[in-house]
């Protein structure tokens, strides 16, 4: 009999990892994650992972320790004779720096990729990367999962007069894909960003006067783009704007922003955590995708079936 996968959770995200798990109808793995009075990561397997198939999901968002930890828990799985290991990131982290844009700067998104292949992964599962060139960057297998099935369920069908907005030009193949699934038009937002986090200006490429909105972006960190996306939007003409973001940093004063601004609602997943719920922005959990995505890789089948619709290689 073909032996269940074992999947243990970092600390950043056991919420998710819990929730997996119960799709699964299994029990996450248990593991020692310790901190020397220093801040020094220890990690121990409590279960016998020899010749298993092993899953770690942890999110690699700041803190740094939560990238030090999945390479530690990568190091130690490999170290125990696990046949098999599996980061599972619901976020990449440090993948906005995907190219050297301009003299003296690093290229996190492929460092990244080099420690958690030095670390020992066989193969990487993520969703909704910055930019899909970076499954270039590995090595190893590597599976790319997208969250529009999940906000395309609860949205199909609920808002007349569609339009699908992209905020800018390297979000245009996500934004076709929610097209796709809602039988929507697509704009895109030509923006001009003066320097990190900060929008110069917004040119509006589509019409979206009289028209209900569903801006999509893979990440929302300190709103400032979102809300200034959604101003423009409503100068433009544009009636009911909802938002429809996989990764929900929302730092600094993020959150004010967004309750503050025009937009109906916001919908997020629980790739990073956020206990914080109100009438504007919902979380939906994306635990499914990824229990499904397990699941198949663990008995070799395809993952690319879940999301038939989204491929696209014009």
């Amino acid at each position: 009999m073909t032996q269940q996968p074992l999947i243990f959770s970092g600390t950043s995200n056991p919420e998710l990892t819990k929730k997996i798990c119960d799709y699964l109808n299994l029990v996450p793995g248990k593991v020692d994650i310790k901190r020397f009075s220093d801040g020094e990561i220890w990690v121990k397997f409590q279960d016998n992972i020899r010749g298993r198939d092993v899953y770690i999901v942890q999110s690699t968002m700041p803190p740094a320790e939560n990238l030090m930890e999945l390479l530690i828990m990568i190091d130690a799985a490999k170290r125990a004779s696990a046949s098999r290991v599996t980061a599972v990131l619901p976020y990449f982290g440090y993948a906005r720096q995907d190219r050297k844009d301009q003299p003296r700067v690093a290229i996190t998104a492929k460092l990244i990729a080099n420690l958690i292949t030095t670390a020992g992964a066989d193969r990487v599962i993520t969703m909704d990367l910055h930019a899909s060139q970076i499954q270039g960057f590995f090595d190893i297998p590597f599976d790319h999962l997208y969250a529009s099935p999940v906000f395309s369920n609860i949205l199909k069908g609920k808002i007349e007069n569609l339009v699908l907005v992209s905020p800018d030009i390297g979000g245009i193949k996500l934004a076709r894909s929610y097209a796709k699934r809602l039988n929507a038009s697509l704009v895109v937002i030509d923006k001009r960003r003066q320097k990190p986090n900060e929008v110069e200006a917004m040119e509006i490429i589509g019409d979206v006067k009289d028209k209900n909105v569903l801006l999509v972006d893979d990440l929302i960190d300190t709103g400032g783009t979102f809300v200034s996306a959604v101003k423009a939007l409503k100068n433009k003409g544009a009636k009911d704007i909802y938002g429809a973001v996989t990764h929900p940093l929302l730092s600094g004063e993020a959150i004010n922003k967004i309750i503050n601004c025009d937009i109906k609602k916001l919908y997020v997943t629980d790739t990073i955590p956020l206990n914080f719920e109100n009438d504007k922005i919902v979380v939906r959990t994306a635990s499914g995708l990824f229990a499904e995505a397990i699941i198949r890789s663990h008995r070799n089948e395809s993952i690319s079936s879940l999301f038939e619709i989204d491929k696209d290689k014009n």
